[in-house]
């Protein structure tokens, strides 16, 4: 995934204003590799295989025996989760259910769920406290539904969840107070599920290695600089070109990890999310024409399917170019035109292709964009672990619930 060819292409930066930045975000880079090395952040232990959970392999072995599981949480707290499933789908024996946000039309699901035989329950906030995980679990929450069938990931300290933990008799597990939501992924709160779906969790964790590699470590800094570089002039808006289904969660855990950890004092990266080649007929003429404040990844793997070809039956002259041709060639074939018209256009892009499309290249995948995200922080001068604007409106909301 990450080799010599993995850098933005078509900036129209000025070669020296790159070269001073790729300088700058060398240097903050070696600052922040002596942090990790002195245990000054301690929230990327989680990203390394000597990470030790706060779960047992006794607690594995007593829920993998679920069928169904039920996740409940909110932003970071199940992004990473629904990204890794969506990612694994296929492989996975189970059926696996997320509720991450608060809608009246759920109710339905609600009692299909109340109504699954054979599942667990996985609750998720760090605070204990989250509004919407709160009320989605009053919903759905009842005594022979849950009882010894529950998992509970918080912080360790007195709050509704861990009373309401205590009560249905389930297996509280911490989540580390120095690990934020979204940063979690790699975690117990990322981990946990992984495991309970069969997956193969160490494999996710190779920052030592990662640190290592010459090739991860000079995209790291060159993609940096780039992003930087744009961002100071005015290119501050990163779509993210999905041209995989199943890519799609792992664009909107980019989108909250780049969205809150960089918009803070004035400054930041908007992410908005793309479904390829749907949005092809929506937003692309925006995208090759409109205001050149936008910056692209291109999402995709190489994933071998078992292949659907078009018949050539009753293909007219006008479409026999699309005989035995497969779903995925003509994908592919829309993503390379789109980016051979960028070049053209001298539209910045970059992209990520998974080829092996296992543990350890999606866990790569989180590790490069988390550090990505920490460096622009630093290169800021902004905070990229907190989220202060996001309190008000929460105080604001339990004032208005409470009259």
């Amino acid at each position: 995934m990450f080799n010599k060819k993995f850098f933005f292409q078509n900036t129209n930066i000025a070669a020296k204003d790159l070269k001073k930045n790729i300088a700058t975000t060398k240097q903050v880079f070696d600052l922040l590799k002596l942090d990790i090395q002195n245990f000054e952040l301690p929230l990327l232990t989680s990203f390394e295989k000597s990470y030790e959970f706060d779960f047992s392999i006794n607690i594995i072995k007593k829920f993998s025996k679920y069928k169904n599981i039920i996740i409940i949480g909110m932003g970071g707290s199940i992004l990473g989760t629904k990204s890794i499933y969506s990612f694994f789908k296929k492989k996975i024996k189970k059926n696996v259910f997320f509720f991450d946000n608060l809608d009246p039309n759920l109710q339905s699901a609600y009692k299909k769920i109340k109504k699954i035989q054979n599942s667990c329950f996985i609750v998720v906030s760090k605070s204990g406290t989250t509004l919407e995980v709160l009320t989605n679990f009053f919903t759905i929450f009842s005594k022979n539904l849950l009882k010894n069938k529950l998992i509970v990931i918080t912080e360790k300290r007195i709050s509704p969840l861990t009373e309401l933990g205590n009560k249905f008799k389930a297996e509280i597990i911490e989540h580390k107070d120095f690990i934020g939501g979204r940063y979690s992924v790699l975690s117990e709160v990322g981990m946990l599920p992984s495991a309970l779906m069969g997956l193969k969790i160490k494999d996710f964790k190779n920052l030592d290695k990662l640190l290592k590699n010459k090739y991860f470590i000079s995209s790291l800094i060159h993609n940096v600089a780039y992003i930087y570089t744009l961002s100071s002039k005015g290119v501050k808006n990163s779509v993210l070109l999905s041209y995989d289904a199943k890519l799609n969660d792992l664009c909107y855990w980019y989108q909250q990890l780049t969205a809150e950890s960089l918009g803070k004092k004035g400054k930041g990266i908007t992410p908005i999310v793309s479904y390829v080649p749907k949005d092809h007929h929506s937003l692309l003429q925006l995208f090759l024409d409109g205001p050149k404040d936008k910056f692209y990844t291109f999402f995709n793997s190489e994933e071998k399917f078992v292949k659907y070809h078009v018949p050539q039956n009753n293909l007219s002259k006008e479409t026999e170019f699309l005989k035995n041709k497969s779903l995925e060639s003509i994908i592919k074939a829309q993503s390379d035109a789109t980016q051979k018209v960028f070049k053209l256009k001298k539209i910045p892009f970059r992209k990520i292709i998974f080829k092996k499309n296992d543990e350890q290249e999606l866990g790569s995948c989180f590790t490069f964009l988390v550090l990505e995200t920490i460096l622009l922080g630093r290169l800021m001068k902004i905070n990229p672990f907190d989220q202060p604007a996001v309190e008000d409106v929460k105080v604001e909301t339990k004032k208005i619930i409470s009259k």
